[in-house]
């Protein structure tokens, strides 16, 4: 299967970079084919200007760069998001992504009678958010109410149509043992070398 890997974190000593390493090994155990979107490294721009706002509505982008990450959407059998909760939510540059990429006539389109979206990402069979936060996880559900289930999960990815939707969360990160945070990089891998 062809696996999309949409990775947002600045720092290459991140947890977030750790727990990429770990996916992809499992992933390449698996004989999976990976296509890394890497948001910092590419230098992916966030921003929706007037001119891209005009090419969403009438579903032609025109950004060579979201173009490029369109097509390689098209043909993911299943799409893996991995990014810092950061004051509750995901950074500028995934939500950048979710609002300049994630777009209709590429992604959804609005029903032919008017009722909810229609998704277009026919090889999609599932996604996956994996997360990480210094809160603990019980504080994150219950006093924040699980933002990025609500945004990302449910907002976007279910309200366009799309099945099979997960979400990874590693709480806590810079509290707990060192040997905890090697487990999840452990159990990470294993969990993706038997992905299909």
């Amino acid at each position: 299967m062809r696996i999309v890997i949409v990775f947002n974190h600045p720092y290459k000593g991140s947890y977030c970079s750790a727990i990429l390493n770990a996916v992809i090994k499992g992933l390449k155990k698996a004989n999976h084919e990976i296509d890394l979107i890497h948001l910092d490294n590419d230098g992916f721009n966030p921003i929706m200007s007037e001119a891209d706002l005009k090419a969403f509505v009438e579903h032609k982008p025109i950004d060579p760069q979201v173009i490029d990450y369109s097509e390689r959407l098209k043909t993911a059998g299943h799409l893996i998001f991995i990014f810092p909760i950061w004051w509750d939510l995901m950074p500028a540059t995934t939500k950048g992504f979710v609002d300049r990429v994630l777009s209709p006539g590429i992604v959804y389109d609005h029903h032919p009678r008017g009722f909810g979206l229609v998704p277009l990402l026919k090889n999609l069979k599932g996604v996956t958010i994996i997360t990480t936060m210094n809160k603990p996880k019980i504080m994150y559900s219950l006093l924040i109410g699980n933002l990025i289930k609500k945004a990302m999960i449910k907002s976007v990815f279910k309200t366009m149509g799309y099945k099979n939707l997960n979400w990874i969360s590693f709480a806590s990160v810079k509290s707990v043992s060192q040997e905890k945070r090697v487990k999840w990089l452990t159990d990470l891998e294993k969990r993706f070398s038997k992905f299909n």
